[in-house]
């Protein structure tokens, strides 16, 4: 298991210590209803899928998928196996979803428990599809832009075992052909795993390269499949531009395991370092003096006894032999008052003054790991003394105090942070090791985004009450992951929705947005400026920015399975359905 070597660095001028709460709107959303010619194609869980894993993989899987590469246009596949697309560019004039490709055979009609059909835009004229079965697609889709007509052509199909869907793919130039990386997400049975859901999750990372045939013509093939295992479903992964690393945050850690089907070997565990030496010296010390119980070869004489010792260096040795304990020491003695005594020819007794009376020294000679420290009766019991206030046997030992301890009994499921912690890990390419690790503790996993075709996804964490969006920067090594933007306190209620389903944010950063299973819709802007004159009467100031939510509730009883935002509007879809929700006006 690899160690935290890293942290994210929050940049202060994004958080408002002075933000308030957000103020109830009531200014309705302008909400837009496409009724779809065919359901959408929904894979409910069987009684086999029982697991937190695949609720969170499949379960909770997002129906609906946006384009980075052109705004307003939304894509879904429909329960007739075909890829339906929405481009708006008017709310008033919304038309059916087109087809752009229909999948050559129905999903749900194959041996093995079928998954959603996924979709991920690899570039602004490539796409990856899965039809949930195990089969694979890649279509080159020609400019995708507003007035795009043309029929996506598939240009290579393949068959990847086990079903999975697709997390994230992407497309680059590596020797003059054209690559192509996947990222895709299964849920296998462990046999091995006794004590736990007996699943595991796969991670496969796939590399699709062309090569030309004799007749000139572009062909593709699998050039690699490289497989990472863990014990959980991750939150978030991706993989980096031109496929130089993978990126995943999960609560179980993830390592490699296979490459193009021949196991990676682990190394072996490294040993803990442990010292199972005696130490060389002990020491002790008062708030004035410290003594030194140094042990010596056998008939040492003192005559033999090398000593020398200046206001904070220390060398102590044998003639002949290297010195026994030398270094510089914590803080400076007084030499003139310092002495030494031989005992039984065994051990050498150092009597140390300090030059200043009273603090306690953590080590003797800087760096010196080879000695221990006896503490006395009293200096533990002063200790203990010292320390009483911070542990009490009663809840609130002293109620009449101005600040009470704090009782965890008055909080609330909101305050509470999940209990498993979980690791941002970055793997290199070649190495297939990990180069970054973050421990990320109790920073709640939100939801993940794409700002920018060109960068990698970002994703949300709670800290403390607010909710901030982290930039991967494979790029730059030592800022890995930048903070570029900040949801004032969304952190805190969206964990008080008890129904939330999808989270997500516009690629401007100008609002967040929490779906719940069914029906209602919560939107949260960013503080913005009044037009009016505002003051808080309880501080005395004028207020200069409010921050607004809006509450949507759509007119349907079907759940959720889809939620999407662009920069000017909100989509969320559902099993008949398609509602498009204005947001802001540009």
């Amino acid at each position: 298991m690899a160690y935290s070597n890293y942290s994210l660095k929050i940049n202060r001028e994004l958080l408002d210590p002075k933000f308030e709460s957000y103020r109830l709107s009531l200014d309705p959303l302008p909400t837009y209803t496409i009724e779809l010619d065919a359901a959408v194609a929904e894979v409910k869980l069987k009684d086999s899928q029982y697991t937190l894993d695949h609720v969170r993989a499949f379960g909770m899987y997002n129906y609906l998928h946006s384009d980075p590469w052109y705004e307003d246009s939304v894509y879904f596949v429909d329960c007739k196996g075909r890829l339906l697309n929405l481009t708006v560019t008017l709310d008033t004039a919304l038309g059916k979803p087109r087809e752009v490709f229909r999948l050559p055979s129905d999903p749900v009609q194959c041996p093995s428990e079928p998954v959603c059909a996924s979709l991920s835009l690899t570039s602004a004229t490539w796409a990856a599809l899965s039809d949930g079965a195990g089969t694979l697609y890649l279509l080159r889709t020609g400019r995708r832009g507003e007035g795009a007509l043309n029929r996506w052509e598939l240009f290579f199909t393949e068959s990847l075992g086990e079903p999975f869907t697709l997390l994230h793919s992407l497309s680059h130039m590596q020797g003059g052909l054209h690559t192509l990386e996947l990222l895709l997400l299964r849920v296998l049975k462990e046999p091995e795993d006794t004590r736990g859901s007996g699943y595991a999750a796969s991670l496969e990372w796939v590399t699709i390269a062309s090569q030309t045939t004799q007749a000139e013509e572009r062909k593709y093939e699998v050039k690699k499949r490289r497989v990472m295992t863990g014990a959980s479903v991750p939150h978030y992964a991706a993989l980096e531009p031109q496929g130089r690393g993978v990126m995943v945050a999960a609560e179980k850690p993830f390592r490699f395991t296979e490459v193009d089907s021949v196991p990676v070997e682990e190394p072996p565990a490294e040993p803990m370092e442990t010292d199972k030496t005696d130490p060389v010296y002990f020491w002790q010390q008062t708030e004035g003096d410290l003594t030194v119980h140094l042990r010596l070869p056998e008939g040492v004489t003192k005559d033999a006894v090398c000593f020398r010792l200046t206001a904070d260096q220390l060398n102590v040795g044998v003639q002949g032999s290297d010195p026994l304990l030398k270094g510089t020491l914590h803080a400076p003695v007084d030499p003139e008052a310092s002495t030494w005594t031989l005992e039984n020819n065994k051990s050498l007794e150092i009597s140390l003054q300090k030059r200043e009376e009273g603090p306690m020294w953590p080590e003797l000679v800087l760096g010196d790991r080879r000695g221990e420290h006896v503490v006395t009766e009293e200096q533990a019991a002063l200790i203990h003394e010292r320390l009483a206030h911070l542990t009490t046997d009663d809840m609130n030992s002293n109620p009449e105090k101005d600040k009470p301890p704090c009782n965890a009994q008055e909080l609330e499921d909101c305050d509470m942070f999940p209990e498993d912690s979980f690791n941002l890990m970055r793997f290199d390419a070649d190495t297939l090791k990990p180069s970054h690790v973050v421990n990320l503790g109790s920073h709640q996993y939100l939801f993940s985004v794409d700002v920018s075709p060109t960068d990698m996804p970002c994703f949300c964490l709670r800290h403390d009450v607010d909710a901030l969006l982290w930039q991967p920067r494979p790029d730059q090594p030592d800022a890995m992951w930048e903070h570029v933007a900040t949801f004032n306190a969304l952190g805190y209620v969206q964990a008080s929705k008890r129904d939330k389903k999808f989270a997500t944010c516009a690629p401007d950063f100008s609002f967040a947005a929490l779906g719940e299973c069914l029906r209602r819709v919560f939107l949260y802007r960013q503080p913005s400026p009044v037009d009016t004159v505002l003051f808080n009467r309880k501080q005395g100031r004028q207020v200069g920015q409010v921050a607004k939510q809006q509450v949507a509730s759509l007119d349907t009883n079907q759940p959720m399975l889809g939620f999407r935002a662009s920069k000017e509007r909100l989509y969320v879809l559902t099993s008949n359905n398609l509602f498009v929700l204005k947001i802001n006006n540009q």
